[in-house]
């Protein structure tokens, strides 16, 4: 079998990547956890219907991951994200979820999150000329 490194930009072809690993890690959750997967996203939209932001995440077995949380910059301030970030975590206590994690750049939000009781696990720096920030949020206590 002769095999070769593409590099198409194909939605299929992401999807089929993203599905095998969802596949193989279902095999090595415990059984109970491995329906648990799902998308979940919430946006902001006016009332023409335009998105002025939202919050791009995945229930993932016993967490919720969020991917991106964005505000255009006009609304920024007037309390949406916090309002967005609350609902996110509601669902995912409803959900059953044990914690969250998030990532942020220093430009970003890290001060947003510390503030909801978020707490840093892991650190790059240097990226891009930035730090990265990992962090956690634990739903249990």
């Amino acid at each position: 079998m002769e095999l070769h490194i593409s590099a198409e930009h194909s939605n299929e072809d992401r999807t089929c990547v993203r599905n095998k690993l969802i596949a193989f890690n279902h095999a090595h959750f415990p059984k109970e956890l491995s329906d648990r997967y799902e998308e979940l996203n919430l946006f902001l939209k006016n009332a023409d219907g335009e998105t002025l932001g939202g919050v791009v995440g995945d229930i993932c077995w016993n967490w919720l991951e969020i991917h991106y949380l964005i505000l255009d910059e006009q609304i920024r301030g007037l309390g949406y994200g916090s309002k967005l970030l609350l609902e996110i975590e509601e669902i995912a206590r409803q959900r059953s979820c044990d914690f969250i994690k998030l990532d942020t750049l220093s430009f970003q939000a890290l001060d947003f999150y510390l503030k909801y009781g978020y707490e840093v696990y892991g650190t790059i720096h240097n990226a891009g000329g930035h730090t990265h920030y990992y962090l956690k949020k634990d739903l249990k206590n």
